[in-house]
């Protein structure tokens, strides 16, 4: 190794090449790539299908006995903080972790409570706050709980002090 290879470490060696130099970030701040919202909304979107879908089986009943069977409201108990944890894949750190569970809250509780025909597609029993429950709790305690979602405040720098007593 040559003094003049020692002192050029990180510099391409050859013209036009781009070896050892860092990619420059034109990126202002503050601004989302385009991909990212699009995913988000694609989510949303995604969240506002499933609403209708848990909505119209949530009716469901067992053949012979004519009980209840609100497994859509297992399948929102699944989906829902899937949905949110895909969102916050795509847009970590931002509040769009929430929009698919907001379409999907907004979508149950417009649609099943108000039609133009009058009552919405919910029942009027238990298993429309079974449903609301199992969709908005789950992703609600997925969003608040992720890692590194909200910072801890910095340690105080200096010595620690340690008071013994004797003097």
């Amino acid at each position: 190794m040559t003094a003049s290879d020692e002192s050029s470490e990180g510099v391409p060696d050859r013209a036009g090449s781009s070896e050892g130099v860092p990619r420059s970030t034109t990126r202002r701040p503050g601004r989302r790539p385009v991909l990212a919202v699009v995913v988000v909304v694609i989510l949303a979107v995604d969240a506002i299908l499933l609403a209708w879908t848990e909505m119209a089986w949530l009716t469901v009943r067992t053949e012979a006995t004519g009980i209840p069977l609100p497994l859509s409201a297992l399948v929102a108990a699944v989906t829902t903080p899937l949905l949110v944890l895909a969102a916050d894949a795509v847009m970590p750190r931002s509040t769009a972790l929430f929009a698919p569970l907001a379409t999907w809250t907004l979508t149950i509780v417009g649609a099943g409570l108000w039609s133009p025909a009058g009552a919405g597609v919910l029942p009027p029993d238990w298993r429309a706050v079974l449903l609301l429950a199992a969709g908005v709790l789950p992703a609600l305690v997925v969003g608040m709980r992720r890692p590194g979602r909200y910072d801890p405040l910095p340690p105080i720098p200096g010595p620690v002090r340690q008071d013994t007593g004797d003097g």
